[in-house]
Order: structure tokens, then C-alpha cells, then sequence
């Protein structure tokens, strides 16, 4: 059976969209088309989506910069309404699983089971010595699901697979590092609204929490602190000048600093948990990805916390990309916000 084409990578974020396209090649993958555009203020609240019309607006804008004519793609969800748990249940097959998950599920999912669309992944099949398994729970709220697909079926295209942002990092991260399988990595995705914390193990996700706090929390506290506007404190956040000659870079930097402080003391305390649920595994390497991965204040204190190594996460590292179609430095710059939409393009149309 001929392998179904790659779908479309549509990271509808909570201050942008993203669209990365790839192509299979032998060994590999190139880069197809690469675009992104920017969303209103208050478009996505708490993952559910307050602006529509600005949403598909800004779909339609990234496929038409790159003239994209595919269809498919692969969307991927986040936050609240999305909850993520590894259980321990008898050991059966998937089909088994597939089946029983209905009721198995009830006790773990704060909502309605009719409410939500469940997936399953059995980590370890051979289970242990009393016959239990590990399984990856994962349950997404069906209105959610619904509110992205539509926005994709108003911009003419058909949402063929929902991931979730974190798993889409993860997928990003294995197709462009090598490490060694028995190493623990963090890979921690600060988004505008949203943190993903995904401790993964032999290729495996053991522990995986989103933070509802991110990159739009540094703007809003410069905004409110230093009383500038949001796009001027957005443009002080990544260190460019302001409109107003009358703020301080030290106050700036103060201000960072304290999100900064804040943010990493929550992935510290994701990080402790793992460690004291995990029976004494050791975190090799931490990699930080988002937009908000490029601030200085906020690498350095993750860095002062996780007590391992952290780099920022180059998700087009492995993936071949034409100079004379892109400009490398772009691509650079947007590398580490790229990382869940690069994770989705890796998907096929129709994938689980």
C-alpha cells in the first residue's frame, strides 16, 4: 500500500499561525514552504477561539504567501481542555484497549467521557510482573476539536489529523537529534499562552504537564508595569527598541527577570514532581523551544534550575533547505517557534 502523503503542518497558535510544508526525500525531508502570520490580540483565550474570522484571515494568508495547494492538514491542540496521563491497566492488546478505554477512562477525565475524543498509546506491551501495563492516555474536549476544524474548513482545508502540541515537539525533536535512547530529555515549549512540559525517556513520554503561562505573560506584565502599549512592549520583550525614549532597559530587564523567575519556578516544580514520581531517573538535557525560547533571562533561569544542560531547539536542524527559496536567516530566527508546526508536517493524512 502506497504510504499517504505528508499532511500540511498548521500550528494556529495563541499570537500567530505557522505553516510548514515538507517534502520526502530519500534519507530525509525538505522544506517545502515556510510562513507565518500574526493574530489579534485575544484571538485564542485559554485555547478556545474568541476571533474567528481574524483566525481564518490569517490561515488564508499564510497559504496564499506560499502558494499552497494542498489540502490536508494537521492541526495541533493545547491547554485546558486537553488532558494527558499515563495509567496503569492489565495487560491487553490495542484492539482490547481501543475498546475498554470508554470506561476505563471515566475516572481519570475531569469531563463528561461523551465529551471528549480519547487516544490511546500502550507504552510498555510486555507489562511488568503483575501483569499491568502502562498506557498513555490522552482526551481532547470534542467542542474544541470542533472550533479548530471548522476554522480550517473555512479556509478550504480539512483538519485529517489532531496532535497535540507537545507530542508535535517531540516528533520535531526525533526527526533532528540523535541522543542517546537511555537518556531522559525535557523538551519544554514556551508558547504565547501556553508552556508544554514533556519529560520523554527511551523514546517515550513518561511525564507531561502545560503550564498556562508563556511568552504573552512577559508582554503583559512590561505593558502594565512600565505603562507602554502591547505592541511596544511586545517589541521590548525581544529586546528592540520602544516608541517612548522615557523606558529604562534596566527596568525592562527587572521586569523580564521576574517572568522569567516565575515561569522557571513552574517547569522546577513540573520537573520535581517527575523526579519524585519517577523512581531516580536523571535529566540528560533539557531543550526549550516557542518563541519566547530566544529571551536570555528566561534560557538562564531554566538553566539555573533544571540542573542539566539546555539549548534551544533547531527543529529544521536535519531538514534540507533550499538558500535560494528561503532566507536562511529567517528561518534561523524562526526556527524555535517552528517547532510544532515542523513536528505536524511530519504527519501523514488519516495518522492517529
Amino acid at each position: 500500500m502506497a504510504k499517504k502523503k505528508l499532511a500540511v503542518g498548521l500550528d494556529i497558535g495563541s499570537s500567530s499561525v505557522k505553516l510548514v510544508q515538507l517534502r520526502e526525500k530519500r534519507g530525509g525531508w525538505t522544506l517545502e514552504a515556510f510562513a507565518t502570520a500574526p493574530l489579534p490580540p485575544e484571538a485564542i483565550v485559554d485555547g478556545a477561539l474568541m476571533n474567528s474570522s481574524a483566525i481564518v484571515q490569517a490561515v488564508q494568508e499564510v497559504l496564499g504567501k506560499q502558494k499552497v495547494k494542498a489540502k490536508d492538514v494537521a492541526i495541533g491542540v493545547r491547554g485546558h481542555s486537553v488532558i494527558i496521563k499515563k495509567i496503569s491497566l492489565p495487560r491487553m492488546s490495542q484492539e482490547e484497549l481501543d475498546e475498554s478505554i470508554q470506561w476505563e477512562a471515566e475516572q481519570y477525565i475531569p469531563f463528561d467521557i461523551k465529551d471528549v475524543n480519547i487516544d490511546t498509546q500502550i507504552l510498555t506491551p510486555d507489562g511488568d510482573a503483575a501483569g499491568q501495563m502502562d498506557v498513555l492516555l490522552v482526551a481532547a474536549k470534542k467542542d474544541m476539536i470542533n472550533d479548530y476544524t471548522s476554522v480550517c474548513a473555512e479556509a478550504g482545508l480539512t483538519a485529517t489529523v489532531v496532535d497535540v502540541d507537545a507530542f508535535a515537539v517531540q516528533n520535531a525533536f526525533e526527526v533532528n537529534y540523535d541522543g542517546s535512547p537511555d537518556e531522559t530529555v525535557v523538551l519544554i515549549n514556551v508558547g504565547a499562552a501556553v508552556t508544554n512540559v514533556n519529560v520523554v525517556s527511551h523514546g517515550i513520554t513518561t511525564f507531561t504537564r502545560d503550564i498556562t503561562m508563556g511568552g504573552n505573560a512577559f508582554t503583559e506584565e512590561i505593558q502594565k508595569q512600565l505603562n507602554v502599549s502591547y505592541d511596544e512592549a511586545e517589541a521590548l520583550k525581544v529586546g528592540g527598541q520602544g516608541e517612548s525614549d522615557a523606558v529604562i532597559p534596566q527596568e525592562v530587564e527587572r521586569v523580564i527577570q521576574g517572568v522569567a523567575d516565575q515561569l522557571s519556578g513552574e517547569v522546577q516544580r513540573s520537573l520535581d514532581f517527575f523526579a519524585s514520581t519517577s523512581g531516580g531517573a536523571t535529566i540528560g538535557r533539557v531543550y526549550l523551544s516557542g518563541g519566547t525560547a530566544r529571551i536570555p533571562a528566561l534560557f538562564k533561569a531554566i538553566e539555573g534550575r533544571a540542573g542539566a544542560p539546555v539549548e534551544v531547539l533547531n527543529p529544521f536542524k536535519n531538514i534540507e533547505i533550499d538558500n535560494r527559496k528561503f532566507d536562511p536567516a529567517v528561518i534561523l530566527a524562526a526556527a524555535p517557534a517552528a517547532a510544532v508546526s515542523v513536528g505536524l508536517a511530519l504527519r501523514r493524512a488519516g495518522d492517529k
